[in-house]
């Protein structure tokens, strides 16, 4: 059964195409930097690898893109959309509605229509995804796997909010959670390596970020909320804020809500702290003395030590910390930055591993680190596959 991911960040669209059951993948790739002035695109075969830059100015231009790869007539793995069995897509916000893969209906796109205003950034870009696959492979089933269906578990004491009984009861305000398929994935892989997890805490660093909590194998909290904006400083959301600087900058500074609304999501962050959204960038420009640059780096650190230290008194212990994601698998600098003056909580990070780059499973911890700290590449892709295909086979 031939399986083609799709898995639509908000600035990024990442795709395989997956044999199962074998779990074997015969293409992927990724187009990153979507509207910017130039995107970056990457497509690997077994036997092929091309890298391009081009302007991509949305997600559908880059989707095109994508089946125009794996038709091409030279490093193309597929010579019809008709062999394709499976589109397998990535939904970030499930809501009330979804906790597991479902088969793509109308009401379905409805549902995820219905939750744009909770995930601005990212369901738009999978609806599109979806709406583009299901032109493109037309013999293909269209299937959903939700971000949001890991964090489930969360028990009330974490996902309920502060406020009035009834906006739980009747209208579903809640932590829901995301980025659930890489917390799944990378804490499952943990626990294969390790082979006892009890207490973990997964930080995946990206465009967006968020980190889990995760006791016994299943999320017990996590850092994201009702929609994906609050939590770490992210690449252009400024997560966590005071709600009463939003009734200032309207009541006071004039804004409208909706201005207030596109600057927390798209003009903050990363980007609003340094002028950059490309952690690259961002670093780059610190090394040559930027302030603004190293500022918001020691923020953006700071951020993720302060939940380390929240989800260890959660958990009352920990056993492994893990980095995962774009960022967290590539910057050894901001790993350096989170586990600096962390020995307390039993991390103590070896310099030397921390260089190292690898797309294996590997500990950075040094030999006397009470708690283990991991770099695991995620595969959204390949736990998106498990998942669409255990589905229609069960």
């Amino acid at each position: 059964m031939k399986i083609v991911i799709i898995n639509s960040g908000s600035s990024s669209i990442k795709f395989q195409l997956i044999e199962m059951p074998a779990r074997a993948v015969i293409c992927g790739g990724m187009i990153d930097r979507i509207g910017l002035d130039t995107s970056n695109i990457t497509y690997k075969t077994n036997t092929d690898a091309i890298e391009e830059s081009m302007p991509i100015p949305n997600h559908r231009v880059g989707l095109e893109k994508i089946a125009e790869l794996l038709m091409d007539k030279n490093v193309g793995v597929i010579k019809s959309t008709q062999e394709i069995d499976v589109v397998g897509h990535r939904v970030v916000h499930g809501g009330a509605s979804f906790s597991n893969p479902v088969h793509i209906d109308a009401e379905v796109k409805e549902k995820i229509l219905e939750l744009f205003q909770l995930a601005p950034l990212h369901n738009p870009a999978n609806l599109e995804g979806i709406h583009v696959a299901s032109a493109i492979f037309t013999s293909a089933k269209q299937m959903a796997v939700f971000d949001t269906a890991f964090h489930q578990t969360i028990p009330v004491i974490a996902h309920k909010y502060a406020i009035p009984n009834k906006f739980l009861t009747e209208n579903n305000i809640r932590v829901y959670g995301f980025h659930g398929t890489s917390h799944k994935y990378v804490s499952e892989r943990a626990t294969e390596y390790l082979n006892k997890s009890d207490k973990i805490i997964t930080i995946h660093l990206g465009n967006g970020c968020s980190m889990t909590a995760i006791k016994d194998g299943i999320s017990i909290d996590h850092s994201l909320g009702f929609a994906p904006s609050n939590g770490l400083i992210m690449g252009t959301r400024s997560g966590d804020i005071d709600h009463s600087i939003v009734f200032y900058m309207v009541n006071t500074l004039g804004y409208s809500l909706d201005a207030v609304n596109n600057l927390l999501l798209k003009e903050s962050g990363m980007l609003g702290l340094t002028g950059f959204s490309d952690l690259r960038e961002i670093e780059s420009q610190a090394e040559e003395g930027n302030v603004a640059c190293q500022l918001a780096l020691d923020m953006n650190a700071y951020r993720i030590k302060k939940l380390i230290g929240s989800y260890t008194a959660v958990m009352n212990g920990l056993d492994a910390i893990i980095f995962t994601a774009g960022i967290g698998e590539n910057s050894s600098y901001i790993r350096k930055l989170v586990c600096t003056d962390m020995e307390y909580f039993g991390l103590e990070l070896d310099d030397v591993k921390n260089e190292i780059r690898s797309k294996e499973i590997r500990e950075i911890n040094t030999a006397n680190s009470k708690t283990k700290i991991m770099v695991i590449p995620t595969n959204e892709e390949i736990e998106i596959a498990n998942q669409v295909y255990a589905l229609l086979v069960n």
